[in-house]
């Protein structure tokens, strides 16, 4: 099987590879109408460029996906539910109720090609080694990884202090040895990376792209007191303690335009 006028195409760009996966970039957007076309011009040099990921199967691996981002394949390929039992069924039904996730996200296992819809957010490619072992993301940000990936929801220390906070009180942590392909409001480059040793961060809005499962990860005042917090301004900070590594964003994971996520024609 041969795939020509794709990756190979003089407007793709190949900006990232780990694993199976590979980040395609198309430089413009050459399907655009007369009147769109200036919109498209000044997109594409502000960076807002429409991007792919393209998974390779062996066989041996298979990937699991959002639901509803598969594309298109080639070759010799199938999805799967990923099931092991009632029991792992009953479980990813409670996990994906308590992340915002879909419950079940198909697992596509074979040989050849899977390519997942195009998205104008960004691609980050993070194997859990990177983040100790153990990476958890924030809602909506999971777009794909290796089956050798687990997925777990883990709960929030301090639930009351998170209802208060706007915050959901579970998150989705994925651990093992592979690949996770998540959606990012921002490249990697510009990702700020702070490593804690017994150290305490406090983050005033919902900046953390990921962290280090192990983190406590609690909200809390800003203050000692209601009285200090109200007079900093910022009443409820999200707090990391411990020993770990947090990948925060520049602008908030809900400040990108909802209309640039996945699933774009």
């Amino acid at each position: 099987m041969r795939i020509y006028n794709f990756t190979d195409n003089d407007d793709v760009e190949i900006i990232a590879r780990q694993g199976p996966f590979q980040v395609i970039e198309w430089k413009r957007d050459l399907s655009v109408t007369y009147g769109g076309a200036a919109a498209a011009w000044f997109a594409s040099e502000m960076n807002v460029r429409r991007r792919q990921v393209v998974c390779t199967l062996d066989g041996r691996n298979g990937v699991t996906v959002q639901a509803g981002a598969m594309q298109w394949t080639a070759g010799n390929i199938h999805a799967t539910t990923g099931l092991k039992g009632v029991g792992d069924f009953i479980g990813k039904l409670a996990r994906g109720a308590v992340t915002n996730e879909s419950a079940i996200k198909p697992e596509y296992v074979g040989t050849g090609t899977l390519v997942l819809e195009p998205t104008y957010r960004h691609i980050l490619l993070i194997d859990p080694a990177q983040m100790g072992g153990s990476l958890t993301v924030n809602d909506g940000m999971f777009y794909a990884c290796e089956s050798t990936v687990r997925q777990r929801a883990v709960m929030v220390s301090r639930p009351s202090a998170m209802v208060a906070g706007g915050e959901g009180l579970f998150n989705l942590a994925l651990e093992g040895q592979g690949t996770v392909a998540l959606e990012s409001p921002v490249p990697a480059s510009e990702l700020v990376t702070i490593d804690l040793e017994n150290d305490e961060l406090k983050v005033d809005g919902n900046f953390a792209v990921a962290w280090t499962t192990g983190l406590q990860f609690t909200v809390e005042r800003s203050g000692k007191t209601l009285i200090g917090s109200a007079a900093s301004g910022e009443g409820l900070v999200n707090v990391y303690r411990g020993v770990g590594r947090v990948l925060l964003a520049p602008v908030a994971a809900n400040a990108a335009d909802p209309n640039m996520g996945s699933g774009i024609a």
